[in-house]
């Protein structure tokens, strides 16, 4: 730069010397004139030449920068790509453990609904086979109905036993041949004779203590009446005591005492498949 600017100083002075013996005072002043505009123009392109300079560093600054922060987001792409790939992978296969995880659980709740579907057909045909065993029977207190896929047959305890009495009367010893006779042709029916009574509280009845006293030993005259005289097998049948605790009717009169006091004879198909199913 100084350089240019001594050879332009130089220039104008060899132009004066050189015509010094003819150059008029207006061509010199004229020539003055030129070397200020020159050096006006050297001076403003020099400030112009270090602005340029000074936007080429912080240019060459901004470029390092970017090309850092460019890096910089290729690697957390590359990061992203990677986790994604494996996400995707862990996916895919947790997907496919869930959608066979599915398959098994419908299989198996259609095998339960079949075999449900099948205790409701045993029930209704064992319902029906029974309604028509027992039609004698059921102007007298006795019922035959379908509770949740099992037959209930219930017997007032006035078709049973006389009042307070554990001893099956003859009326309720041919109701129960009946209803064997049907039982001893389904050995696949589990039986649960349950025992009810009425709130009133037991007399002096000797041995009987209370309604639960009363209750147990209702259903357990049955269940000995079901497998000693009528030949059920003794590993069919449960019985047990409700006393007055699962009434039929909650009116506290004579008629609503009635109907709960009574022996329920519980009727259900086995359902060794399903439990097999369920464990």
């Amino acid at each position: 730069m100084k350089y240019l600017k001594l050879l332009a100083t130089v220039g104008v002075s060899s132009l004066l010397l050189s015509s010094c013996v003819v150059m008029s005072k207006k061509k010199y002043e004229r020539l003055l004139s030129d070397k200020d505009s020159l050096s006006t123009g050297w001076n403003a392109s020099n400030v112009k030449i270090e602005s340029l300079e000074s936007e080429l560093g912080r240019l060459r600054n901004d470029t390092a920068f970017l090309h850092q922060k460019i890096a910089g987001l290729n690697k957390e792409l590359g990061d992203l790509r990677g986790n994604y790939a494996t996400l995707r992978t862990n996916s895919s296969s947790e997907i496919n453990k869930l959608s066979e995880d599915l398959k098994r659980r419908e299989q198996r709740l259609k095998e339960v609904e079949d075999i449900l579907k099948k205790r409701d057909e045993a029930s209704n045909a064992l319902k029906d086979r029974l309604q028509k065993a027992l039609l004698g029977f059921q102007d007298k207190g006795l019922t035959v109905e379908m509770r949740d896929g099992k037959v209930y047959v219930s017997l007032t305890d006035k078709l049973l036993f006389a009042t307070g009495s554990i001893i099956i009367d003859e009326r309720g010893k041919q109701a129960l041949h009946e209803l064997a006779k049907v039982l001893n042709t389904q050995p696949e029916i589990n039986i649960a004779v349950e025992g009810h009574t009425d709130n009133q509280r037991v007399g002096n009845l000797g041995q009987i203590k209370d309604n639960w006293d009363l209750s147990v030993l209702r259903a357990t005259s049955v269940v000995r009446f079901l497998t000693a005289d009528q030949g059920i097998s003794p590993n069919r049948v449960m019985a047990t005591g409700k006393g007055e605790f699962q009434p039929l009717n909650n009116e506290n009169t004579a008629e609503g005492r009635s109907k709960n006091r009574r022996i329920e004879i519980v009727l259900s198909p086995k359902l060794d498949e399903l439990y097999k199913l369920i464990n």
